[in-house]
């Protein structure tokens, strides 16, 4: 397959990822065809349905770092292909309690339908959870903007 197409699939992973982190159930469903289904244990069913589920359930955080990495693709023909993605979020309480980390995968397949590529069925693989003792740096962080700062994104442009 092209380059192109490799890299319109790791768009639409990014998407998903930046979509739960803003709390944006639009770029959520971008990533996802509207009939796409999700397992993700708690729940099984519609993509764009767990979309605006994850913008609820996501929004007890005062921010989510849903980090990508060792995404492999394998291309079945030029319309589908199937992906690994591993995993590791960081969930932000909106308290000084400790922070949860998440480590995982996603096995995806994908479907290019008109030019575009999206996720048609995605499986959330649970590897291990553990926490991380929250305790602010040295320093004055005050004049920094606060992970909830850009939530919901809304019509913000990316580098706002």
């Amino acid at each position: 397959m092209r380059p192109a197409d490799r890299e319109a699939i790791r768009e639409a992973a990014f998407r998903y990822a930046r979509g739960v982190d803003r709390l944006d159930a639009d770029l959520m469903k971008s990533a996802y065809w509207p009939d796409a289904t999700d397992d993700h244990g708690r729940f099984v069913g519609n993509g764009h349905e767990f979309a605006d589920r994850v913008v609820g359930t996501h929004d007890r955080w005062a921010s989510t770092m849903h980090c990508n990495y060792n995404h492999s693709i394998e291309f079945d023909d030029a319309t589908h292909a199937r992906g690994e993605i591993y995993n590791v979020t960081y969930l932000v309480p909106r308290d000084e309690g400790p922070i949860n980390v998440w480590l995982g995968r996603y096995l995806d397949r994908y479907e290019q339908r008109d030019g575009e590529w999206r996720i048609s069925h995605r499986t959330c693989v649970h590897e291990a959870t553990t926490t991380i003792e929250h305790a602010p740096m040295a320093g004055d962080m005050s004049n920094f903007r606060m992970g909830p700062a850009d939530r919901p994104r809304g019509d913000t442009p990316l580098g706002k």
